[in-house]
């Protein structure tokens, strides 16, 4: 009777853990538990420039890519589009206006026109060549030009390029850009000419001139002839 009801008591006790009926099981033996899934990291783009979340900055660093040529390196292999570097060189010597309307537009890739860029130059070369006799008003309106292109295709500047030759390095990334920034605007100052040429020769080799198709094949759908209405023999 009493092993009767000592299975009648665990029977009629629902709320008993399963530990309790049966075998006991030590306190110190637990049973094994799952790992916990690893945390994957969030990945966005900016720009084309991965952006990663939950993971170190540090570790997902992009190293910036040289210039494709030298700021006094004129001559050079021919572009895509029958315009050579010789062409470049001309022109940032004898109308810079020109060079530089067409670095804005390849850079703005249609959204500006070259009339909106080269005519303010053309304003600020011919004033200041007649006020002080040299072209010292032109680069304040042109050196922005210089810092989107470095921007956009995350190019070494000049600053950088001159700290890493001499083994130094600048770690704080916004102080960088503030020196770069003042370095884009002493390279045209003092070699604008060399400068422009530099802009355009790096536009003509990544971007395509936005008034040409770049050979691609175009369809064009020609209009029914007129018909008429007869009766058949």
């Amino acid at each position: 009777m009493g092993a009767a009801a000592n299975n009648h008591e665990e029977e009629s006790s629902p709320f008993l853990p399963a530990a309790a009926v049966g075998a006991a099981v030590p306190a110190d033996e637990k049973p094994p538990q799952a790992p916990a899934p690893a945390q994957e990291a969030t990945r966005f783009y900016a720009d084309g420039v991965p952006v990663v979340m939950g993971e170190p900055v540090a570790a997902h660093a992009i190293p910036r890519e040289s210039w494709n040529s030298g700021i006094l390196s004129c001559l050079g292999r021919n572009d895509e589009f029958c315009s050579s570097d010789l062409e470049v060189c001309l022109l940032g010597s004898v109308a810079p206006c020109v060079l530089y309307g067409s670095n804005v537009e390849r850079l703005a890739a249609g959204q500006t026109t070259f009339a909106n860029s080269c005519l303010p130059y053309t304003g600020l070369f011919m004033l200041g060549n007649s006020l002080f006799g040299w072209n010292c008003l032109a680069p304040w309106f042109s050196h922005p030009t210089r810092t989107a292109i470095r921007r956009r295709y995350n190019l070494e500047g000049s600053f950088e390029a001159f700290t890493r030759q001499c083994g130094c390095q600048v770690e704080d990334e916004e102080r960088l850009e503030h020196l770069e920034v003042a370095c884009d605007l002493a390279t045209h100052y003092l070699c604008h000419p060399c400068a422009l040429c530099q802009e355009g020769r790096e536009l003509r080799r990544r971007v395509p001139h936005p008034g040409f198709n770049n050979g691609r094949s175009v369809f064009v759908m020609m209009p029914p002839m007129e018909q008429t209405m007869g009766r058949g023999m």
